[in-house]
């Protein structure tokens, strides 16, 4: 009876976020206008990432400072199969499938020769595999030109489904849909899917896999675990989600180029993964929500409220704005250092090692 009844939750649940989700670009973009809605087209974005990022550092834990290279590994691949930069205009089906294994590649590229580092060893070896793939994309414009350099590659074409190109507006009766709701559809089916690939990982032997390699890699060898597959799979399917996020960001945005791929892409996809709840697949989404809203909320706020208050600026809003953003995360990590919406596992853990602290102090 009680497990009916908690089915019967879950499915109400599920059933009230569809309808949420489904009507939301609509509410927001009568309310807020429709950059709001390309925002929240971000956030689902940032989700893809955060969840595949998750793999690697929340389930097998492997700290990865250089994930935001798989990201621009699926955009650059789109970009170069789907513009006039080589003429080749391949459909969305080919070029974002062949982002995500290019990109899947890479990972398993960079978990190769790392696969006996851990801790600030790998952390480092990782921040310079993303910052070496960022000025590779940067140089190769000479002597052949493949990325067109520092001045990126544009005129992307966008995606298109039958003939519905997800660049243009649709009209739907007497309602036209800006390209910003049609790519919110889009992102949101393909975030589903790489949400239930993570829960369907996280809940299989090879979650468990990780589970045991994260807490203790000895342990887990001793018991049987290939350390070096289970290493090497965690940076194959985390990027391989990198990978589908960069084709997406390239289509959505019709515009790329290195700087889009820099270190502090890296850490904000780290931030959202340790404020929301570090290997707690609702918790990183909703990290990945708030750090990409956020700060957007705050540059709305920071500029008007400084003319109101003080009658001029005193601090530019954008510097402002990742101060107070700074000074949250800081406040975020003493007062909840297990992150908004852990999971119970890790809940557990931190109130243990309170209570611990507390019996030796």
């Amino acid at each position: 009876m009680t497990k009916a009844l908690d089915t019967n939750k879950k499915v109400g649940l599920f059933l009230v976020a569809a309808v949420v989700l489904a009507v939301l670009p609509f509410i927001v973009g009568n309310t807020l206008g429709n950059s709001w809605i390309r925002i929240i087209d971000f956030a689902l974005l940032y989700v893809m990432l955060a969840l595949g990022l998750n793999i690697v550092v929340g389930f097998a834990g492997l700290l990865d400072l250089g994930f935001i290279a798989f990201y621009a590994v699926g955009a650059y691949t789109y970009a170069l199969l789907g513009s006039p930069h080589f003429g080749l205009h391949l459909p969305f089906y080919i070029t974002i499938p062949l982002g995500a294994l290019f990109a899947a590649l890479f990972g398993i590229l960079l978990g190769t020769p790392v696969l006996r580092l851990k801790g600030d060893y790998l952390a480092i070896v990782t921040l310079g595999f993303g910052e070496i793939i960022r000025i590779f994309m940067n140089n190769l414009n000479a002597p052949v030109n493949i990325t067109n350099g520092p001045q990126g590659i544009n005129l992307i074409d966008p995606i298109n489904v039958g003939g519905l190109s997800l660049g243009k507006a649709l009209q739907v009766g007497g309602t036209s849909l800006n390209s910003v709701y049609l790519y919110y559809y889009m992102f949101l089916a393909l975030t589903v899917l790489v949400v239930i690939m993570a829960w369907r990982l996280q809940h299989s032997r090879i979650g468990r896999a990780w589970v045991a390699l994260r807490e203790d890699d000895i342990a887990a060898a001793a018991m049987g675990i290939n350390i070096r597959n289970i290493k090497l799979l965690a940076f194959a399917l985390g990027a391989l989600s990198g990978g589908v996020a960069g084709g997406l960001f390239a289509s959505f945005q019709g515009f790329i180029s290195p700087e889009s791929f820099g270190l502090l892409e890296s850490i904000m996809i780290l931030a959202m993964i340790v404020l929301g709840g570090m290997g707690h697949i609702p918790g990183v989404i909703l990290g990945a929500v708030v750090l990409t809203i956020a700060p957007e909320v705050l540059r709305d706020v920071i500029g008007p409220l400084q003319m109101k208050t003080f009658g001029r600026m005193l601090i530019d809003p954008e510097n402002a704005r990742m101060l107070l953003f700074g000074l949250a995360l800081v406040v975020m990590m003493l007062v909840r250092p297990e992150g908004m919406w852990p999971s119970k596992r890790r809940k557990a853990e931190f109130e243990d090692a309170k209570e611990a602290a507390a019996q030796k102090g």
